[in-house]
């Protein structure tokens, strides 16, 4: 992530929340949303979010954490993702949380904010996913750091 411009800050956040989450892998089973325990990630909670997932494929934020209003401009708690997102926006982010749930792992990448009108600012984000059962995806855990522009960031990686 240090090769994209990002901030240590931002890098070091990124690997704290995929460090805590990978410590909650017993024998490689995906963790549920039981197994999270906020206060260890109380200082990033502000950009943390929950996404159910149902068998309609329905994708709506648990919890959204106060500092993604800025980013959205409101509260988006409780919203699902064609309320949150339109157009482009509302697919780049289906396709993104769609391969977390196939592929049942992590995914980071970049998404440009010039959808809010902010084309300087970028959201480096972390899609890590959650199942009850240890294996079906049924909850995705999300971390978001809001940094500059950073040039060419449409890319996905997985982690």
């Amino acid at each position: 992530m240090g090769q994209l411009g990002v901030s240590a800050a931002a890098t070091r956040a990124h690997e704290e929340v995929f460090g805590y989450w990978a410590s909650l892998r017993p024998n490689a089973r995906l963790p549920s949303r039981e197994d999270l325990n906020p206060f260890r990630l109380k200082r990033l909670l502000p950009t943390i979010s929950l996404i159910d997932f149902d068998n309609n494929g329905q994708y709506r934020l648990r919890l959204a954490g106060t500092g993604l209003y800025s980013v959205y401009g409101r509260e988006i708690t409780g919203c699902t993702l064609d309320e949150v997102y339109s157009g482009p926006a509302s697919k780049y982010w289906r396709e993104q949380l769609d391969k977390v749930i196939a592929e049942r792992r992590p995914l980071v990448g970049c998404h440009n904010l010039g959808w809010r009108g902010s084309p300087h600012m970028s959201i480096l984000w972390q899609r890590l996913p959650l199942a009850r059962n240890g294996r079906d995806v049924d909850m995705i855990l999300g971390y978001d750091a809001i940094v500059g522009t950073l040039s060419g960031t449409t890319g996905i990686r997985a982690a």
